[in-house]
């Protein structure tokens, strides 16, 4: 068992500086909160979290990190809040120990090959600190020393989730000590036979070749002293158990056909001498053709730089070997706890390899500060800041943009999920549609059948794929009406004439009317009609000659669109089309002189609304059905209802003092609400405005008044 002690010590001896103190308060809190609580082995609690900041302290990591791992599982496994971690220990290392705690309530319940990609990209996505996912990598490593002490349901379960989830994000953040032996503590545990009868046979093997391997690292080192190739070190090994596994079943040979079981890593002092060792080997021993990969002059996208070559030897003996520099060498196997540099296995095209790209520059950057605590107290990332990570109930992930709402998850899941959607609870409670998701959000969707979507739902969703599904459904729903609609406005207008339209409408004539407007079907025509887009009259005048239809004041065409659709504004039109219903939005309330915009509604003709009003980007979002309008300028002058928020002092004689303003420039006040709140006041009031200018006016003697302070148009 680690003694405090000899953590302190290895501190010590990287980091001379560093706040003992603040470690010792740490370990002494741990033992106290832990204290007679017992590991599955027996031993005292207190051992794993001594052992978990010991494997912190080998990556030369931080107080703050290393503090974090002897208090990491103190907020979950006592009654003790993170807000007494933060009181006692700073906010910096209670933000760590948040984030291991979050990490570790996540339960992973997929070890499908895309799910567990998801999972790992939650996981990087959740922290903005590296050094969360260091503890937690550091609290699995000793966990899986111990696994053998736990039942063998939860040896399987946890060594499943480290294979899939802890040991690929080992790997991602190039941390290949750390991910060789999660991967061969998994390794022995999910598949057994297959791993002690691999040892065995590598063992023996390991045996005969034990004296080969010498006389190999030998010879290798006569030779470059020779030619004076400077060497820092060189180590012979056979690969790791896992590693060879993986080969016999990926390329489906036996052991004996493994060419580099094993293997030579030669450190060197610099690139030059590295191509100089690579010269020496390949003119001492003959390369095999193909193996050679030359990962510095073009590295890995993950920045991982070394020389690869496979040789054999004179005794027809197959081996690899690996040649870098010091630094090469502690980046491959440290990685970002190297301090300073970057890798990753392997790392797909397009999106995801720019944000490697973007880290493996920050930490390149970070080279010129040499304090490594300094270097990661500042490093904070988060790898995929444009995405979401949630779950199903069913412990699914589900990948989604940023501010993705409910209504974007349930489309994500299932098209009629997303259709008939009424709710959502998000972690247990309810939530509204709009809500924003945050990372690791558990999210049920619920739903009630024949429920239809909400136009609504398009000023908040975010995804393509439910912004399409809801335009098309809202767009196919409108389509059906306004193809009624528009049949009934033609028979109807037909009728007037005393024509039946069915008869009129026959194949050769539909086809020649359908081709002056460019359609190609009667209900591409009707639909047409239904939406405003073409007036009735002028459809049937198409069919019948015009001296047949003479129109009366009575029973004109315009009679029937308010019958079945409502009356209109007369102040506001369609250019260059009549007989179309038009209307002033209340939302906004457009009054005459302002800027204006037009969208046909369905069945009930054009709604106006203020070029500046915010439901316009909401509503116009389809532009086949926005139509230019504009202010009759033949129409009457008759004023409008414009309501006013007045915000004023709370003094006496204020209330007299705005209605006399206003009644002084010939403004007509149709009513007036006043209320006071906090010693201010506010007075609501609708006045009678003639335009835009004449409502500037208003506004603008308003705010004259002593005591007003703000006045603002209200919508109705």
């Amino acid at each position: 068992m680690i003694r405090f002690e000899d953590l302190v010590e290895k501190v010590r001896a990287y980091n001379p500086d560093a706040d003992i103190e603040l470690l010792r308060r740490a370990y002494v809190f741990s033992a106290f909160e832990h204290k007679g609580q017992v590991r599955h082995s027996g031993e005292p609690y207190l051992v794993h979290p001594l052992e978990v900041a010991d494997l912190l302290a080998d990556m030369k990591l931080d107080v703050v990190a290393i503090a974090a791992g002897l208090l990491h599982d103190i907020v979950e496994d006592t009654q003790t809040p993170i807000e007494r971690i933060k009181e006692l220990f700073g906010p910096d290392v209670a933000h760590v120990v948040e984030g291991v705690t979050k990490l570790g309530a996540i339960s992973f319940s997929s070890s499908e090959e895309r799910q567990a990609e998801n999972f790992r990209k939650m996981l990087l996505a959740m922290v903005d600190d590296i050094r969360v996912i260091l503890v937690k990598l550091a609290d699995r490593l000793h966990n899986m020393r111990t696994l053998h002490h736990l039942s063998e349901e939860r040896r399987v379960k946890i060594a499943q989730e480290t294979r899939d989830i802890y040991a690929p994000i080992a790997n991602r953040l190039g941390m290949s000590k750390i991910k060789n032996e999660l991967e061969e503590l998994a390794f022995k545990y999910l598949e057994t036979k297959a791993y002690e009868s691999l040892r065995a046979r590598v063992e023996a093997r390991r045996r005969a070749t034990e004296g080969m391997i010498e006389d190999l690292k030998n010879t290798v080192a006569a030779k470059l002293t020779e030619a004076q190739v400077p060497v820092i070190e060189i180590d012979g090994r056979i690969k790791r158990l896992f590693s060879i596994h993986q080969k016999l079943k990926r390329q489906k040979i036996d052991l004996d056909q493994v060419y580099d079981m094993v293997a030579l890593r030669i450190v060197t002092q610099s690139v030059r001498d590295c191509y100089a060792a690579l010269g020496i080997i390949h003119q001492t021993w003959a390369p095999v053709p193909g193996r050679i990969k030359d990962f510095i002059a073009m590295p890995r996208p993950n920045g991982y730089q070394s020389l690869h070559t496979s040789v054999v030897s004179e005794r027809g003996f197959p081996f690899e070997v690996q040649i870098r520099t010091a630094d090469m060498h502690r980046t491959a196997e440290e990685g970002i706890a190297a301090h300073w540099k970057y890798k990753e296995g392997r790392i797909g095209a397009g999106r995801d390899e720019q944000y490697f790209l973007w880290l493996r520059q920050l930490l390149e950057w970070q080279q010129e500060v040499r304090d490594p605590q300094e270097f990661l107290q500042n490093l904070k990332i988060e790898l995929y800041p444009e995405e979401v990570y949630i779950f199903t109930p069913k412990g699914e992930v589900k990948a989604l943009p940023r501010d993705a709402t409910p209504v974007d998850f349930a489309y994500a899941i299932h098209t009629d999920i997303g259709h008939q959607c009424v709710g959502a609870r998000v972690n247990g409670k309810m939530a509204p549609l709009r809500t924003r998701l945050r990372n690791g959000d558990i999210v049920e969707i619920v739903t009630t059948a024949g429920h239809k979507p909400s136009r609504d739902w398009l000023s908040f969703v975010i995804t393509s794929r439910a912004r399409n599904k809801v335009r098309h459904y809202i767009h196919a729903e409108e389509k059906e009406r306004s193809l009624d609609i528009g049949r009934k406005l033609f028979e109807k207008e037909a009728r007037r004439f005393g024509i039946n339209a069915k008869t009129l409408a026959d194949p050769a004539a539909m086809t020649r009317v359908l081709a002056d407007y460019g359609l190609a079907k009667a209900d591409e025509l009707y639909a047409a009609i239904g939406y405003g887009k073409l007036s009735a009259k002028n459809v049937l005048a198409k069919f019948v000659p015009a001296d047949q239809l003479k129109e009366t004041p009575e029973t004109g065409i315009a009679s029937v669109v308010r019958r079945v659709l409502g009356t209109g504004d007369e102040k506001i039109k369609v250019r260059g089309i009549d007989d179309l219903m038009v209307f002033r939005a209340r939302c906004c309330n457009p009054i005459r002189g302002e800027q204006i915009v037009g969208y046909i509604t369905r069945g009930k003709g054009v709604s106006v609304h203020a070029a500046a009003c915010p439901n316009v980007v909401n509503l116009l979002y389809d532009p086949e059905r926005r139509i230019d309008v504009e202010w009759d300028k033949a129409s009457d002058a008759s004023p409008y209802t414009v309501r006013l928020s007045i915000q004023v002092e709370d003094r006496k004689g204020i209330l007299a003092d705005v209605s006399s303003k206003i009644a002084g420039i010939n403004t007509n006040i149709r009513n007036v609400e006043a209320t006071v709140d906090d010693q201010m006041g506010r007075i609501d009031m609708t006045v009678e405005i003639n335009d835009v200018k004449h409502l500037q006016k208003v506004i603008k003697s308003l705010r004259g008044i002593d005591g007003v302070i703000g006045v603002e148009r209200a919508s109705r």
